[in-house]
């Protein structure tokens, strides 16, 4: 059984909030996921945001308010892109700047790390990284089964979980979860 390394969670329509972004003091947790990251940080598993913003890149937001906020909920580490998509960047998923950014500070092995998102775009983010790969059907999730099959048609997604809980329990069934030393 393939121990894991790492978590990796979309923000908006995965922990919480809907198919747009709800910026820091209006965004709320969906009320199971309080106790699913609890249950990874009980266990010790290395729990990382990572989430397209690119509201911040037009001022609604700041890097620091969404840092805040998602070390509130107990990530480990935030990893945020800032950028529009027509800027170009690296780190805007689906590209895997912000994989490989933790992959490099943590000293992971990507393909003993989980990505847990509702869209398209992170679950190709997790093919390309080599990454176990579970589709939320909260947020964009159903809308991304629907709309995106041609972007998915080439991706294996390991699980399509109803909601983070389900998404967690998962993961306890099919994988070693005993954290990092």
């Amino acid at each position: 059984m393939k121990n894991i390394e790492a978590v990796f969670l979309d923000r908006d329509g995965t922990i919480g909030g809907g198919t747009t972004i709800h910026y820091p003091g209006e965004f709320e947790l969906f009320p199971y996921t309080a106790l699913a990251i609890n249950r990874l940080k009980e266990d010790r598993i290395p729990l990382f945001s990572f989430t397209n913003q690119p509201g911040i890149s037009k001022g609604l937001a700041t890097i620091e308010d969404f840092q805040q906020e998602l070390t509130g909920f107990g990530f480990d580490e935030v990893y945020i892109c800032p950028h529009n998509p027509q800027e170009g960047c690296t780190c805007r998923k689906p590209d895997i700047g912000m994989l490989s950014k933790a992959q490099k500070t943590h000293n992971l092995t990507l393909e003993n790390c989980v990505v847990i998102g509702d869209r398209w775009t992170d679950m190709l983010a997790a093919s390309t990284a080599g990454c176990l790969k579970i589709l939320v059907r909260t947020g964009a999730g159903e809308m991304s089964l629907r709309d995106h099959c041609d972007e998915l048609n080439n991706i294996h997604i390991d699980y399509i979980a109803s909601d983070l809980k389900d998404a967690i329990s998962w993961l306890y069934s099919q994988y070693s979860l005993t954290g990092r030393a």
